[in-house]
């Protein structure tokens, strides 16, 4: 039987013909029932793969780009950057919509402050400033040539992201929040003309790493690539930041490890990447206050996603309280 969202029919066929070693009798099942997207783990009883497809329902334009996802993957493999291996991509004539596999790569991923418990305190701390070395070293990947040099186009990336990000709201948004139009004017007004650019994440957090089992403190791979292109690498910094701060705990049902009083503060963050990577922080107010609008607008997708009745598994209900307190967290911040 087909989990919600797969034809396992349609898939057996494209493994058949696109994945060497395939030995048919292809199953699956949902891991994750998408904040962003659904992910899957398939597996022919030999081999296992991870499947990433966009969300049910109406989708928002330029999100859940299963193409980006898979080209940046792609293109990182051999960087040094922990990813897993890319394996196919397939256009929306199998399954209706995009998806793309990679390799399947065994570890833990830290989701909860439950996950947590299982570090002691200076493991937390450890684990936490490996991430953000993890992230120094993805922003020095040289970007000037080869793949990456393709991902994305990075002049006036940080406009771009105001308007894209406000032009999201404007779609998803089931309410009024003035708090997103003040946010919105304050980040046009103080938006930087240009910035430095590298390989960006667009959603770097603890639990969208796969942590080594005996030691959390190495990267097996980063994944949730979806929002990956080239541009100012202190905006993956700042939204690194503000996933730390409480009022996102909704977005991930509450007790997320991400906002655990047990990881690094924001201002230790900070100092370990400029250690790491030798780049300061300039524009710190409107990096914050643009990361505070993208998590404003994510979080507001999936309420309405919820609403609709578009997302599966549990802890969905939240995640609408989270909206409205990240825009006054991001005025705040944008106003320095």
């Amino acid at each position: 039987m087909s989990p919600d969202g797969l034809d396992l029919t349609a898939l057996d066929a494209f493994l058949r013909r696109h994945v060497d070693g395939y030995r048919g009798g292809v199953t699956a099942e949902l891991v994750s029932g998408g904040r962003s997207n659904l992910t899957y783990r398939v597996t022919d009883g030999e081999h296992v793969w991870i499947l990433r497809r966009p969300p049910l329902g109406a989708l928002t334009p330029s999100a859940h780009d299963m193409g980006r996802e898979y080209r940046v993957v792609a293109a990182l493999a051999g960087s040094g950057v922990p990813v897993a291996p890319a394996v196919a991509l397939a256009d929306d004539a199998v399954l209706g919509v995009p998806f793309a596999l990679t390799g399947f790569v065994d570890g833990i991923v830290v989701r909860s402050e439950d996950d947590l418990a299982a570090l002691d305190d200076a493991g937390v701390r450890a684990t936490a400033f490996s991430l953000v070395d993890t992230l120094a070293a993805l922003h020095a990947v040289d970007v000037t040539t080869g793949p990456p040099a393709e991902l994305g186009r990075p002049a006036g990336y940080l406009r771009r992201q105001v308007e894209r990000w406000y032009g999201q709201w404007q779609r998803v948004a089931t309410r009024e929040l003035p708090d997103v139009d003040t946010l919105h004017g304050l980040l046009e007004a103080t938006c930087p003309a240009e910035s430095d650019h590298a390989v960006v994440h667009g959603d770097f957090r603890i639990d969208n790493a796969i942590l080594d089992r005996d030691d959390p403190t190495v990267v097996r791979a980063l994944v949730d690539w979806e929002m990956a292109t080239l541009g100012d690498p202190l905006a993956d910094l700042a939204l690194h930041v503000v996933y730390g701060d409480p009022v996102f705990a909704p977005v991930l049902a509450g007790a997320a490890a991400s906002t655990s009083p047990r990881m690094p503060g924001a201002d230790e963050l900070v100092e370990r990447y400029a250690a790491s990577s030798g780049r300061e922080p300039r524009d710190w107010a409107f990096h914050r206050g643009l990361a505070y609008l993208k998590v404003a607008v994510i979080a507001e997708g999936i309420h309405a996603r919820h609403l609709r009745g578009d997302t599966r598994g549990d802890g969905f209900a939240t995640v609408g309280e989270a909206t409205a307190p990240l825009a006054a967290a991001g005025v705040l911040a944008a106003c320095g």
